[in-house]
């Protein structure tokens, strides 16, 4: 009885997490295409979605046959659609948040880029790698930065453009209230949030009296349910942040810093930007990280290796005063 209870698995939180944000983000999606009004159109959903899956099934097969081993998608229909769960919901997050007027290839592209970021950009963590960009975000700013004539965000107010009343209220409510169960109960990305939410307020009071921006207009973008959503289903990525409480504290109020000062530079997309930034700076912090540790563990290996090289006069000297004690 003993053992089984020990050999128990616990649970998957990671598949937990992907499976109840896959299922809220689709929710959103329908919503927003039949109720709420959502800006882009069903073909460009649509189109960043199957990029998304299409791609990553390619290099996940690309990947499989060079390392000699199955694609993670074989075996059963469960088995391919927990590994396209990632790819969901990331074609459905740049089907929503970007705007491209009646074009579909800023989609593809964004999509593409997007997956295409997961294989290219990698860190060593533990024994193997993982991409460190958030890879929606990632789609999303290269778009703008490479397509600065037809791609942009799609408009903040789309959340709630057709809703009144109890309405405006209850929509963040919910937001709230779904992503802070997934973020406590199984991404564990709370205190990132708190980080981010935290010096989000206070670069927008440091603004107010350094430079004189308006203190309430500057704060307003809390208010949105825009800013919820890239609070609790963005910034907070489980895949590319730290574990650790107090490194997501410092990730989050390094995003909102680096905010705070695109926006006294006057750059847009600021918060998209930002988040590239500091996901980059981590991944360069990784490589570095695995560089010294490398490095120092090469040196104890030499140290070891030189004591042992040393050892064998110590011994002999030993056999040959034991002899001579037996004569």
């Amino acid at each position: 009885m003993t053992e089984a209870r020990g050999s128990h698995k616990p649970p998957d939180l990671r598949l937990g997490a992907l499976r109840r944000f896959a299922i809220a983000i689709t929710v959103v999606n329908l919503l927003g295409h039949t109720i709420l009004g959502f800006e882009p159109s069903w073909a460009q959903m649509f189109t960043s979605l199957f990029t998304a899956y299409g791609l990553e099934l390619l290099l996940e097969s690309i990947q499989a046959r060079g390392e000699g081993r199955p694609p993670r998608y074989r075996g059963s229909f469960i088995a391919l659609v927990n590994f396209l769960l990632p790819a969901h919901i990331t074609g459905l997050a740049i089907g929503m948040l970007l705007y491209a007027n009646d074009r579909l290839l800023p989609f593809a592209f964004a999509a593409a880029a997007a997956i295409a970021s997961k294989a290219l950009l990698t860190a060593p963590v533990g024994n193997g790698r993982r991409h460190f960009m958030n890879p929606s975000n990632f789609g999303l700013a290269a778009s703008f930065l490479l397509l600065p004539e037809t791609a942009a965000t799609a408009v903040p107010y789309q959340f709630t453009a057709l809703l009144s009343g109890a309405g405006d209220w209850i929509a963040p409510l919910v937001v709230v209230g779904t992503g802070s169960f997934l973020n406590t109960r199984f991404t564990r990305r709370m205190p990132l949030i708190f980080g981010w939410v935290a010096t989000f307020a206070l670069q927008a009071v440091v603004r107010h009296f350094l430079t004189g921006t308006a203190l309430l207009p500057a704060l307003a973008p809390m208010t949105g349910v825009a800013f919820v959503l890239f609070t609790f289903y963005m910034v907070s990525d489980p895949g590319t942040t730290p574990s650790a409480p107090r490194p997501q504290a410092l990730f989050g109020a390094a995003v909102a810093a680096t905010y705070g000062v695109f926006v006294g530079l006057h750059i847009t997309f600021a918060a998209f930007y930002a988040l590239c930034l500091v996901c980059g700076v981590r991944g360069i912090a990784l490589h570095v990280s695995h560089y010294l540790a490398a490095r120092a563990s090469a040196a104890a290996v030499n140290v070891a290796a030189s004591s042992r090289l040393e050892a064998p006069p110590v011994v002999a000297s030993a056999a040959t005063a034991q002899d001579g004690a037996s004569t």
